[in-house]
């Protein structure tokens, strides 16, 4: 992939998952989608692509190409890449966890390019993090690296699905902070969108909730910065589109808490909801510089 710059997508097309309709239905989908990719490429560009890369949420196992589990889209030990690659005509398959993806699209095309080692974190429905390594996204050995959501910043706090007490993601996630905002303000249809802006405004409540959510952050950040010494730290996700009401106040509540630390570079995600499509394009690019020895560069 060109090193100047975001590469270009010659074709860009949403499909909802269809989730409602239970996770056989969006398995369907997505294997009924990837062949009409497939085709429209033939039509449109002469050629079918050479491979695929496909980002889910939920715990992935990448080096088997299983889908392990979703609870979102109620799915357990799919064989993702074997059907896709089934349906596909043999085509490699590369199959990544979403946020991964992501982080991987910020560190070599986004707001982390050039940066050895830097840390991605969206803050959306929950947290999660991308651990970003010369390149490429640690995964972990057992597929579970970065889940900085689930970092325990206030003992004996609310219960998180997780099973733990006080997870960030229970303080800090754009979820916790709609939640938060609709209790202090009494309108339940209030979300963070709407506190980042009673903050810009000068509500004190609303200064209360954002300074909890992201005192939270920090806590969780500087945990995860004393381990692993990131150069760059990306924010993304929904809580980081209030640019510098979120940034700001950031930045000080982590230089306050560092010590010994070498304090990262902090800055906002740069390719927004495009990141995982993104990831998961350089995950089918890095397949084909594995197989056919030619070097690709991003």
């Amino acid at each position: 992939m060109p090193s100047e710059g975001t590469p270009a997508v010659p074709h860009q097309v949403r499909r909802p998952t269809g989730r409602e309709r239970g996770p056989d239905a969006v398995v369907e989908g997505i294997l009924d989608f990837a062949a009409e990719l497939r085709a429209y490429g033939e039509q449109h560009f002469g050629e079918p692509a050479a491979a695929l890369g496909v980002a889910v949420p939920g715990i992935v196992d990448e080096e088997r190409g299983i889908a392990a589990y979703s609870a979102n889209l109620g799915w357990r030990d799919v064989p993702l890449r074997q059907l896709l690659t089934e349906r596909l005509g043999g085509i490699p398959v590369a199959l990544g966890h979403d946020v991964r993806t992501g982080g991987l699209a910020e560190g070599r095309i986004g707001a982390g390019k050039g940066a050895d080692r830097f840390l991605f974190v969206p803050l959306g429905t929950g947290i999660a993090g991308a651990i970003g390594i010369d390149g490429r996204v640690e995964a972990g050995a057992h597929g579970f690296a970065g889940e900085i959501g689930h970092i325990v910043v206030r003992p004996g706090g609310p219960a998180c699905p997780c099973g733990q007490r006080g997870c960030l993601e229970r303080f800090a996630s754009a979820a916790a902070v709609s939640e938060a905002w609709a209790a202090a303000c009494g309108d339940p249809e209030a979300d963070a969108a709407d506190c980042a802006k009673a903050v810009a405004s000068g509500d004190p409540n609303a200064v209360r909730v954002w300074q909890e959510a992201v005192d939270a952050l920090a806590d969780g950040l500087v945990t995860a910065l004393t381990l692993l010494d990131p150069r760059t730290l990306i924010i993304g996700g929904g809580l980081a589109e209030a640019g510098e009401t979120l940034f700001t106040p950031l930045r000080d509540a982590v230089r306050r808490r560092v010590t010994f630390q070498k304090l990262p570079e902090i800055v906002p995600a740069a390719l927004g909801d495009t990141a995982g499509c993104l990831g998961a394009g350089l995950l089918a690019w890095d397949l084909l510089d594995n197989t056919d020895g030619t070097e690709v560069t991003a």
